[in-house]
């Protein structure tokens, strides 16, 4: 599988600094990942070697970057689901941002889905990690924790040597949906579904999965589309954008 650099977006504003760093890593790892391996070793391929990713491109210029932090932009480029939530209205009043600590569970109730997650940083190149276990979803380590103030990612695969993966069925997620992310400090975060969206790779939308943000968010992403079975590869991403609206 090739990847294509892209440019990664501008510093996120509202991060104290010695976050900020952290914050650009985890936009250019987005940049250039999403997802090294989605179908994992599919049809007995060979699994991709470290940092090689499908092409993620650039998004449209006045697209999906310049939405505003409350998320009212659809993306442009992709197909969405989750009827009043595109339009930017939210399910759900967020709540205030918590400090950072470390997530340890994701569920989601919808799709009877449980996991412990794996931590993913940046590979030598610049790409970012993908889940070693498929049954696995991974949160990436250099972005804002789930629950704190900004847009926390996790990632997981689709299927792996032709069979289902944690995260297979993301993308019949619906707005209104929740995840409950469990986290080091013992707090379980819920938070609700805006929209689902799909996205060919070369126009994935990174300025939007990974803008500043003045609340607390989350996104899910993994691969979709259509699959070429010769070069082990889907042609693009779903991403689940979704805003934290509890704590207990």
């Amino acid at each position: 599988m090739k990847c294509a650099h892209v440019s990664a977006p501008a510093r996120p504003a509202v991060w104290s600094r010695h976050r900020r760093t952290r914050g650009l890593l985890a936009a250019a790892a987005l940049a250039t990942l999403l997802l090294a391996g989605c179908a994992g070793q599919d049809k007995g391929a060979a699994p991709a070697p470290a940092g090689q990713a499908p092409q993620i491109g650039t998004p449209a210029a006045g697209g999906a970057g310049s939405a505003p932090a409350g998320e009212a932009s659809t993306g442009g480029h992709g197909s969405s689901s989750g009827g009043g939530a595109q339009s930017g209205t939210g399910t759900g009043k967020a709540e205030p941002a918590l400090a950072r600590s470390e997530p340890e569970k994701i569920a989601i109730p919808s799709l009877g889905l449980t996991s412990s997650l794996e931590t993913l940083r940046l590979n030598p190149d610049g790409t970012m990690e993908t889940p070693k276990n498929p049954g696995l979803a991974g949160w990436y380590e250099p972005g804002p924790t789930p629950g704190s103030q900004g847009p926390a990612v996790i990632a997981g695969h689709v299927t792996w040597n032709g069979a289902a993966a944690v995260f297979e069925k993301l993308k019949t997620m619906k707005a209104g949906d929740t995840i409950k992310v469990t986290r080091r400090d013992k707090k379980t975060v819920t938070f609700t579904v805006n929209r689902v969206a799909e996205y060919p790779k070369a126009e994935f939308p990174t300025l939007e999965v990974y803008k500043n943000l003045d609340h607390a968010g989350l996104r899910l992403v993994t691969c979709g589309g259509d699959f070429d079975p010769k070069k082990n590869y889907y042609d693009s991403n779903v991403v689940v954008f979704a805003r934290m609206t509890g704590t207990a």
